[in-house]
């Protein structure tokens, strides 16, 4: 759903991050019962509390918290990216280029891997008769 959604809406967590790789635009909204809300706001200091802007360093994506999570700011978060493909597309090239980074080479790093593997397997059996049976 969230790979053919246009824009969307979140909980603060890692569906965040999973939004991220698919590329798609969000609204990230967060909601905490009052007490745990007024802990947090005194021992806890976050710049950020989406995924995608503690990644970029910045505001990337608009996030609400607490009374500023209400339906009237949401829509309006969510229509601009409806309303602007461009916002839409710029956001995309930030999220690539943080995926990209989060990658760290991965696919890379296995492929060697798994080369080293067999290169050593394969000079621990040079010249060793194996006999079936």
């Amino acid at each position: 759903v969230m790979a053919s959604a246009d824009v969307v809406l979140l909980a603060s967590g890692t569906a965040t991050l999973e939004a991220l790789v698919l590329k798609r635009p969000m609204v990230v909204a967060y909601r905490l019962a009052p007490l745990t809300y007024w802990l947090a706001k005194r021992w806890v200091k976050l710049k950020y509390f989406a995924l995608p802007n503690i990644l970029a360093d910045r505001l990337l994506v608009p996030e609400f918290l607490q009374d500023d999570a209400t339906p009237e700011h949401l829509c309006d978060a969510i229509f601009r990216y409806l309303s602007d493909p461009a916002l839409s597309s710029a956001l995309q090239n930030e999220y690539r280029s943080i995926h990209e980074r989060l990658r760290c080479g991965a696919s890379e790093q296995a492929a060697r891997a798994i080369l080293e593997h067999m290169e050593k397997g394969h000079r621990q059996h040079d010249g060793v008769i194996r006999r079936s049976g």
